[in-house]
């Protein structure tokens, strides 16, 4: 049977894109189909926009630590509306960016939902196309606890859009989402209450950055409240009041209230049931070359039960389309480092202490040490930085580092361990003095 394309790809994001360039590169006739914005969540409501917030909050604290590097003390005023028009001015432009890559490599952009009809058929704005193969990558969307007065709340897609700070702010949850957003709007003078269920946040890190990442914040001033969430909202005027269970039982009011317990596989209206893809839960359940139950539909990111982070997202459909259309069968590495964009930023890479010695026993060793980065002996601002080693016989199973630039020191770390570095072979390399990195080389 001849159909329209090779590849129909249904979803714009990191997954989609990768996927739909890589497949148009080894010679498939590709259409791609986005229902809001090309770059899908990461571009539009995830990555870029909040790392530009953090961006933009970190000036309030260069500010304050100039004066301990000889500066007149000022007081910067920042402006919630003049930031945003600049933030949405460069969201513009790679969206742009992306539609000129997809052109130049003749894939067709069609704008709309589209629908699964059957295996071979999709549906978009009233019009049907059919495609050989095709690839779900539709990512995720956020969600929302049910309680009672939850309509009162918003998501981190809301965050972005706010007309206004907010004077005081209630995250319910504790994962990477809701500390990065109260670790970003307490940079922007934002009174925040961070709450979560679990007996402290970051549930699934290592317990040295789910520690030490709190204590951080509380020492900015963010109230941190563990075993605690809300059971009822109520709007009262022009504020709303959160009656609290657990270790906190008593009543908040704030300004705003920030719904952080995750985010779910989109996958409403697409058509999956009728054509008969097999679900993992509430995620497209799929193998390790992304292949559904349906010989020539894949799935890929945030839409299965995988990790849920762009660059997994982007490695899964570059790996899709080497596999599908480059006979190149390819899968991606399990060992995938990643990063709280908070204040202080933690990074990770491997097995926390306590996975490690569920799969190792009392013979895994840890190896941790504490220091104070150069740029804050004279900031007078408190932060320290942490780092620690997760071992088995010399073999490093995971390393965990709390403090500033976290994220970028870890990245080649990852690398390293990909290629079987030891801990000794750490220990005998020369670093870059002086550097926060070099603190990575020295621990006992």
């Amino acid at each position: 049977m001849t159909y329209e394309y090779d590849l129909f790809v249904i979803g714009a994001g990191p997954g989609g894109l990768s996927a739909a360039k890589r497949a148009a590169t080894c010679g498939a006739k590709v259409a791609i189909a986005e229902a809001a914005h090309l770059g899908g969540a990461c571009t539009n409501l995830g990555c870029i926009p909040k790392k530009l917030m953090v961006y933009a909050a970190d000036f309030a604290t260069f500010a304050a630590a100039a004066e301990g590097y000889g500066w007149t003390r000022t007081s910067p005023e920042f402006s919630w509306q003049r930031f945003k028009l600049a933030r949405d001015r460069e969201l513009d432009r790679l969206r742009h960016v992306q539609q000129s890559a997809l052109e130049k490599k003749g894939i067709q952009i069609i704008y709309g939902a589209a629908t699964l009809v059957d295996a071979h058929t999709i549906a978009v704005n009233d019009q049907k196309f059919t495609a050989n193969k095709i690839l779900i990558a539709v990512g995720g969307k956020a969600t929302k606890p049910k309680i009672a007065g939850v309509e009162h709340t918003v998501t981190s897609d809301d965050m972005f859009q706010l007309e206004q700070l907010p004077k005081r702010l209630a995250i319910i949850g504790g994962g990477y989402i809701g500390v990065e957003f109260a670790s970003v709007m307490r940079g922007f003078g934002v009174e925040v209450v961070l709450m979560n269920r679990e007996d402290c946040i970051l549930t699934g890190f290592d317990d040295m950055i789910s520690h030490t990442l709190r204590a951080g914040l509380i020492d900015r001033g963010i109230q941190s409240y563990c075993n605690t969430t809300a059971d009822k909202i109520d709007r009262v005027d022009n504020q709303i009041q959160l009656h609290l269970t657990g270790d906190h039982s008593d009543t908040l009011t704030v300004d705003t209230v920030l719904c952080a317990i995750g985010r779910a596989p989109n996958l409403d209206h697409l058509g999956l049931e009728s054509v008969g893809i097999e679900l993992d839960g509430k995620a497209i359940a799929v193998d390790e070359f992304s292949r559904t139950n349906l010989a020539n539909i894949y799935a890929v990111g945030d839409c299965t039960n995988r990790k849920q982070l762009t660059p997994v997202a982007r490695a899964e459909g570059k790996a899709f389309a080497d596999t599908v259309f480059n006979n190149q069968p390819t899968q991606i590495d399990s060992l995938i480092p990643s990063a709280v964009c908070s204040r202080p930023e933690a990074a990770t890479i491997g097995l926390s202490e306590s996975e490690a010695r569920e799969k190792f026993g009392d013979r895994v060793q840890c190896h941790q040490t504490e220091f104070t980065p150069l740029f804050h002996t004279l900031s007078k601002q408190k932060s320290q930085s942490v780092v620690k080693y997760v071992t088995y016989d010399d073999r490093i199973l995971g390393i965990h580092f709390v403090g500033m630039d976290a994220a970028e020191i870890i990245q080649g770390f990852a690398l390293a361990m990909k290629k079987g570095i030891t801990k000794s072979e750490i220990d005998s390399a020369i670093a870059i003095h002086p550097s926060s990195a070099e603190e990575l080389f020295s621990v006992d």
